[in-house]
């Protein structure tokens, strides 16, 4: 009888323990778990990688850590960001050190609930145009290409989200490294900003990030033949939105 009550008593005291641990550490650990297929995911929304190492965000701190940079950019009066790391800030003004190149990435969230929609007399979804309107507020005037009233309806792949009015493609040219970085400042702000704005894909310089992968990171994007400078996003960044609907 002892020897069978002992495995009873250390599996009560470890259930015991656990509990504690959860009381102790819930809000936090339930913060940091995902789910992916099954899998559970670690870690804060968005990670910003910084000389110093890989820095963790909440969505709120990417946004205003994303926005904040770009206005900035522009002279322009930028939200409070006193309370954010200040390598953070840098690696998202100026990018990596040794190139322009991806820096910040944040969880993907796809909504399921979205309606389709119609174009809209600016040639774009309601959805899109919000977009289009909510990078003009932040970056200004910006050279936009991929849309037109009444659509588009060539000069792009087959089964492309210009076609459907869902897609915008804005131009950083000449490519420089320079421009590069520019060109990451908005991607990295429209990832931060994916969320609130559905969108589905954003693609520039060789690489690509979808609200579909919930883990959130950049992936290498294979660009199709020829693969010259305007196929491999490295003249400008793509950003397209949820289409809706059961697509």
């Amino acid at each position: 009888m002892r020897r069978s009550a002992l495995p009873a008593l250390i599996g009560v005291l470890v259930l015991g323990l656990l509990g504690i641990m959860a009381v102790i550490l819930g809000p936090a650990l339930l913060g940091t778990l995902r789910s992916e297929g099954g899998a559970l995911l670690a870690g804060p929304e968005c990670t910003v990688r910084t000389l110093d190492g890989e820095v963790g965000l909440t969505r709120d701190e990417a946004q205003r850590a994303t926005t904040a940079v770009a206005l900035r950019a522009r002279g322009a009066e930028a939200p409070d960001t006193s309370d954010l790391d200040d390598g953070v800030l840098r690696s998202l003004a100026e990018g990596p050190a040794d190139d322009a190149g991806p820096v910040l990435s944040c969880r993907g969230s796809a909504a399921t609930d979205l309606p389709e929609e119609d174009l809209t007399e600016t040639g774009l979804i309601p959805r899109a145009d919000q977009v289009r309107v909510a990078m003009a507020e932040v970056f200004g005037d910006q050279s936009l290409g991929g849309f037109a009233p009444g659509g588009v309806g060539e000069g792009h792949g087959g089964d492309s989200t210009h076609y459907s009015g869902r897609a915008i493609d804005v131009f950083f040219r000449p490519v420089t490294e320079e421009n590069r970085r520019q060109g990451w400042m908005l991607a990295h702000w429209l990832v931060a900003h994916a969320e609130d704005l559905d969108i589905q894909y954003v693609i520039f310089d060789d690489q690509f990030w979808s609200s579909h992968l919930a883990r959130g990171q950049w992936h290498p994007y294979d660009a199709p033949a020829p693969a010259n400078e305007i196929l491999r996003h490295l003249d400008h960044v793509h950003v397209d939105v949820l289409r809706g609907g059961d697509g």
